[in-house]
Order: structure tokens, then C-alpha cells, then sequence
């Protein structure tokens, strides 16, 4: 199942997806960090430090950052895991690797979410933030994800997800459909850094609900499935690969 409907305007079929997120986030990776911090008001680094720690990383813990985009997520992990040697990040756009590999010495792979090049049961944890949006199968995603976790590792992913009411609604698309990507070009002078946001509105308002979400995570084998809302806007799902379940490609 894809994260949302094919979107025609940029592809064709589901399997040139992957192509065109490439090269879109590709093109835009050098604006991203500065378009994400004043975005979201300058709180995205506290946020994401403190979304990790509410959820059990902790020291010594191994992880696995998946579609890191440029580190952002990483980047807080290893403040409260106290360095970055544990630390593996992986994504799909070298554009983006490049711009994360500047920022912390983590272990850093070029590959994607639904075919991830790591060993079965390595990792205490796994994260993704804002990214699941971008990926080609739900199912492949979290069986890969249930794959690499050792027994008792935690999934958390970070998402943004479309509020229900009116008044909400309507701010959330004016935003995030006409401020953010017009504010982008202004600011970065750049069509890249414009469509890359443009893009990731379209992907939030097509997205599947969050019930679907957390009925993927549990068919992929994973346990205690489960989605806190954070002041009506971010979804944090979690989920655990059972005790005792050792999955062997």
C-alpha cells in the first residue's frame, strides 16, 4: 500500500515515485535545514530531542535513523545518546546524505526504508521523522523495520498530519499549500527549495489516515501499535517487535 494516491502531475505509476522524490529532494537538500527551522518557528530541535527521549532512547541504545534526510533527526538522537559512534542513518538522496555526514560522525548509507541494507535484529531503536510519506510500500517499510530491530526494539515515527476541524483545516492548507512554499523561494531564491515544500503539502493532504498507519505497523508482525497527537498536529507512532521473535531474512 502507498502513503497516499499516485500524484499524477509529478509521476506516472507508483514505481517512478521513488525516482522523482530522488531528484526533488536532491535539488533542494542545501535549503532544507534553513526552510525547516524557521518553518517551525525555530522549535524543530527541541521537539524532535524531546520526542526521543518521551519514547525510551537512551544511552547505549543502537539506532537506526531511516530516511535521516539531512541529520535533523539524528542529530538530536545523539545529544541524548551521548555521541553519534551508535548511531546508523540511512537515505535514499546522496544530497541529502552530504548535508547530514557535515553535521555528526554517525555510521551513514545510501538506501531505502523498504529494502534497508542492514543485518536482521541489529538496532534498540529506529526512527523516522517526516518521511514516511515518501516511501513506496507500507508493508515493505514496517517488515523491513520489524526485520532490523532486535526483540523488544521500538519503532517511532514522526509525521505531520492534516487536522479534522474547519477553522484548523483551513489554516493547516493556506500555510502549508501558499506561505510555506511562496516563503521558500523568497527566502532561498530557489524554484528546488519551493517545489520540495510544495511537495510536502501535497503528500500530508493525501495521505492515508493515521488508522491505516497503525493497521500496517500491526500486519507487519510488529506489537503495542499506537499514535499520540501532539497539539493537534504531529503524530508520534510507535510500535515493538515482540520479545523473542528473531527475524531471519
Amino acid at each position: 500500500m502507498l502513503p497516499h494516491p499516485t500524484l499524477a502531475a509529478h509521476y506516472a505509476t507508483p514505481e517512478a515515485k521513488a525516482e522523482f522524490v530522488d531528484r526533488l529532494f536532491n535539488e533542494g537538500a542545501q535549503h532544507y535545514d534553513s526552510i525547516v527551522d524557521w518553518g517551525f518557528l525555530h522549535t524543530g530541535g527541541s521537539y524532535r530531542r524531546w520526542t526521543l527521549k518521551r519514547h525510551g532512547l537512551k544511552p547505549g541504545d543502537r539506532l537506526l535513523d531511516v530516511a535521516c534526510g539531512t541529520g535533523l533527526v539524528a542529530l538530536e538522537a545523539a545529544k541524548v545518546l551521548g555521541g553519534a559512534e551508535n548511531i546508523t542513518c540511512i537515505d535514499p538522496s546522496e544530497g541529502m546524505l552530504a548535508c547530514a555526514r557535515s553535521k555528526l560522525r554517525a555510521h551513514f548509507v545510501q538506501g531505502r526504508a523498504e529494502s534497508l541494507p542492514t543485518a536482521d535484529n541489529t538496532f534498540d531503536f529506529l526512527s523516522m521523522g517526516f518521511a514516511l510519506r515518501h516511501v513506496t510500500s507500507l508493508e515493505d517499510t514496517f517488515r523491513e523495520f520489524l526485520r532490523v530491530l532486535k526483540p523488544g526494539g521500538k519503532v517511532l515515527i514522526l509525521e505531520i498530519t492534516k487536522p479534522k476541524g474547519r477553522v484548523a483545516s483551513f489554516a493547516f492548507r493556506l500555510y502549508f499549500s501558499r506561505i510555506y512554499p511562496f516563503l521558500a523561494r523568497v527566502f532561498t531564491r530557489s524554484t528546488a527549495a519551493r517545489d520540495m515544500m510544495y511537495y510536502y503539502w501535497e503528500t500530508m493532504d493525501a495521505c492515508v489516515p493515521p488508522e491505516t498507519v497503525l493497521q500496517a505497523l500491526s500486519a507487519a508482525g510488529l506489537v503495542n501499535a499506537r499514535r499520540d497527537l501532539v497539539i493537534g498536529l504531529f503524530s508520534e507512532y510507535t510500535a515493538t517487535k515482540p520479545l523473542g521473535d528473531v527475524v531471519q531474512s
